[in-house]
């Protein structure tokens, strides 16, 4: 799975938050399939979906959306 973000900003929140709440992420450069206006994604195990929704939403971190892999590209589960 993959969080895609508006901000450089948001992204890395994201990621100091994920990381304290044990999710395993990597930082990784947004697909160019998904638009969005920072750079930087994150992706984490699908397992760990209810958890990353939990922490976005607790503490209000801007997304543009989590996408999924879907053959050649990602389609959006979550904005």
């Amino acid at each position: 799975m993959l969080i895609a973000f508006d901000s450089t900003q948001q992204a890395l929140r994201a990621e100091m938050l994920l990381e304290y709440a044990d999710i395993e992420i990597d930082i990784c450069p947004t697909p160019k399939e998904i638009t969005a206006g920072c750079a930087l994604s994150i992706h984490f195990p699908e397992e760990d979906l209810h958890m990353v929704k939990d922490v976005i939403k607790q503490e209000q971190v801007e997304i543009r959306g989590i996408f999924q892999p879907v053959g050649e590209g990602y389609q959006e589960v979550e904005s």
